[in-house]
């Protein structure tokens, strides 16, 4: 007797092949996806510190102490101190960082417009909503406040 993939499931599996061609993508310009995935943070909210970017780029701190490093080395962010608190330091993008990321806005717009090539509009909003839906169901934060919603970066 065949058994329907668990939802789970096939939710991995399509985050697996988003990541896979996500590396594709912004591999050329110079980028791994959690690098890309940090700088949309930034984007979205610059001045983070770099413990509150991790948790908004799903990563642990420790992995984004390189990330930060490698970013900041190729000059798409810079740390500077917070004009609010000036004991902490905070990160944002660089012009260089931004036009980066204006580069990759077509390429990963054409990787989202692939992904749900055969979806209608309506199917594609039905998707976006039930998407969302689980997110909450699950207790998982806001991405409009602290995370990145990769599909959405065109």
């Amino acid at each position: 007797m065949s058994r329907e993939p668990s939802l789970l499931y096939q939710v991995k599996q399509v985050e697996l092949a988003v990541r896979a061609q996500l590396d594709d993508v912004v591999r050329p310009f110079g980028l791994t996806t959690t690098q890309y995935t940090a700088m949309t943070v930034l984007e979205r909210s610059p001045d983070m510190t770099s413990a509150r970017l991790a948790r908004s780029s799903f990563v642990t701190a420790q992995s984004m102490a390189d990330i930060v490093t490698a970013l900041s080395d190729s000059g798409l962010i810079e740390r500077h101190r917070d004009a609010k608190d000036r004991r902490r330091l905070v990160l944002s993008l660089t012009a260089r960082g931004r036009k980066v990321l204006e580069d990759c806005r077509g390429p990963v717009a054409a990787l989202q417009e692939r992904m749900v090539t055969g979806l209608s509009d309506g199917a594609v909003e039905d998707f976006r909503s039930a998407l969302t839906l689980c997110r909450q169901n699950l207790g998982a934060p806001d991405p409009g406040s602290t995370h990145v919603e990769i599909a959405e970066q065109q």
